[in-house]
């Protein structure tokens, strides 16, 4: 599949109320880094476990989810209650929907039709125009309900990434880890980014295998 230059992609992103906060963080600044338009949708569930698992505080303004070299220029902040934001629209969503970190509460709703908030809403928007959806859980142990609503979101077209972090580049830090399972995230949805290096068959050693796809 032929895709257009970052700076032609919108990208909406979602984070609900599952542990895994950093996971959306840092994919917000690489899609930013990437050039990408971000419509970022965060429930109230979401504010409280950034606050709970970081130093980072949100309500509207992007700013205090990027790092101080980036602009915020080009992220629009929804509300998750706002069912009439234009991600809701089949004729105004972006390229992809993606819900980092997805709670198994958002995504049974999403597996079941629920279209309550703005990140359910978008979602069953993106499934019903054949867009990206990719839903990023991070819970565990799963039982056979949450499988089952993974194994129909995966039959009606969604991605299911789990948030989890491979070990062969050799991670030194949490946010090599959180960066790896960022950068699998934008490869699916088709962004380039160049902070994570393409695995290129471990020939580089330690330092080379920072990679995004390895041996699996």
């Amino acid at each position: 599949m032929t895709h257009p230059p970052n700076s032609a992609r919108r990208i909406l992103l979602a984070v609900s109320g599952a542990s895994g906060a950093l996971y959306a963080v840092h994919t917000l600044r690489m899609l930013v880094d990437a050039g990408v338009a971000v419509d970022l949708v965060y429930s109230a569930a979401a504010r409280r476990v950034l606050t709970e698992e970081t130093e980072l505080t949100f309500e509207r303004d992007a700013r205090a989810l990027l790092r101080p070299d980036q602009s915020c220029d080009r992220v629009r902040v929804h509300d998750h209650a706002d069912i009439g934001a234009p991600p809701a629209s089949g004729t105004a969503l972006g390229d992809s929907v993606v819900v980092v970190p997805c709670s198994l509460s958002t995504l049974a709703g999403i597996a079941h039709g629920s279209a309550a908030n703005l990140t359910e809403r978008a979602a069953q928007v993106a499934l019903k125009e054949g867009r990206r959806l990719v839903l990023v859980p991070r819970e565990t142990p799963l039982g056979r309900s949450h499988l089952d609503a993974m194994s129909r979101l995966a039959w009606a077209g969604a991605v299911i990434l789990p948030a989890a972090p491979g070990f062969y580049h050799r991670p030194q830090t949490v946010a090599d880890l959180v960066d790896f399972v960022s950068a699998k995230i934008l490869r699916v949805c088709g962004v380039e980014q160049d902070r994570v290096p393409a695995w290129d068959g471990g020939t580089g050693g330690p330092s080379g295998a920072e990679a995004v796809s390895g041996p699996e």
